[in-house]
């Protein structure tokens, strides 16, 4: 690995204890002992994107899933599992064959079965989607590891532990964002996202008040697209905008990375089922635990669809801004673009 201080390239044995062997100084993560293969120079890269240098906020949460997108594609399975039983099987049918002792042929060739067996669970992805790590191994292994080497997070990491304290119950008509992954919330706050649209920001729905329209975030997953319509059976006449993030378009999207929990119980299935807005392979594909997470969804990303939804629901309920929008003070045309200059001939 290289050595995030100096730059050295390390061999194992150069870099006892998490220390250097040439500048003498700790690092936090080996790739070699820890199970997401961390390294301190990783996390600094994917903080960078996820941060766009230092100029988003970005929680543990969503660093814990950006640094996981890898392992939740791979099978718990490995190749090298079945190397052992194929290895044992072939010698062991062979010295059947030789012998021509049946009872050791057959032995071999169970043994080989299983090595097929591995082979088989690893192309149907046995395990996928299970986290190597959850997230509060995450928080409790390497974000400790790396508090106790540097001082505190990582530069432009937000604690997500809890909201900030002033997240007050909401003026009586004022709009309402719901978020229940606190780790998001966290990240918005931080943003001073609410703030700025005269938001008030929850992660408990049962703390809802008031009579202003609501914007609901989500995960793709059963209690995440149950929480949309049972909000709008208990609010009838109220707003409740579904922001949250859709099933189908992301399970159609390669990129997307799901991952697997425990499944929902048969009572919130039979409710998803009977509101006829799911085909039976996206019910089937819920009903496995399977999800899509908010935290999934990258700081800059998120606060630009927010931001948006935020702005088009206070303008909708807002009169006055229903009108300037209407004539157009809200929507300046945008400067020109310069024309992108021509490519040089070559040899220029």
């Amino acid at each position: 690995m290289i050595c995030p201080h100096c730059e050295k390239s390390l061999l194992r044995k150069e870099r006892p204890g998490n220390v250097c062997g040439f500048c003498r100084r700790a690092y936090a993560l080996d790739p070699k002992t820890n199970d997401l293969r961390l390294s301190d120079l990783r996390v600094r890269r994917v903080m960078g994107t996820l941060t766009n240098e230092g100029q988003l906020p970005c929680t543990p949460g969503q660093l814990w899933y950006a640094l996981s997108r890898k392992s939740l594609r791979e099978s718990r399975i490995q190749l090298g599992c079945g190397c052992l039983p194929a290895y044992f099987g072939g010698a062991l049918a062979f010295v059947g064959l030789i012998t021509q002792l049946s009872l050791v042929a057959a032995a071999g060739g169970l043994w080989l079965l299983t090595a097929l067996g591995i082979v088989i669970a690893m192309q149907l992805g046995v395990g996928r989607g299970r986290p190597k790590v959850t997230r509060s191994a995450f928080r409790s292994g390497p974000l400790a590891e790396w508090r106790r080497v540097y001082g505190s997070l990582p530069p432009g990491l937000v604690d997500d532990d809890r909201l900030p304290d002033g997240q007050a119950a909401p003026a009586a008509g004022s709009a309402t964002l719901i978020c229940p992954d606190l780790s998001v919330a966290v990240c918005l706050d931080a943003a001073g996202l609410p703030a700025r649209h005269g938001l008030t920001l929850l992660t408990d729905p049962r703390r809802l008040t008031g009579y202003g329209p609501v914007i609901v975030l989500h995960d793709a997953s059963a209690q995440g697209l149950l929480l949309v319509r049972r909000l709008r059976v208990a609010l009838p006449g109220r707003t409740v905008v579904d922001a949250g993030l859709p099933l189908r378009r992301l399970r159609e999207r390669e990129s997307a990375v799901p991952f697997r929990d425990a499944g929902p119980g048969e009572a919130d299935m039979a409710e998803l089922a009977a509101s006829g807005e799911f085909t039976p392979a996206e019910l089937k594909w819920l009903a496995k635990g399977w999800t899509y997470p908010l935290v999934g969804v990258p700081p800059a990303r998120l606060l630009a669809v927010v931001d948006r939804v935020a702005e088009r629901v206070a303008t909708a309920a807002d009169p006055q801004r229903r009108r300037a929008a209407s004539l157009g003070f809200l929507t300046w045309p945008a400067p020109p673009v310069p024309p992108m200059p021509s490519a040089p001939p070559r040899g220029a």
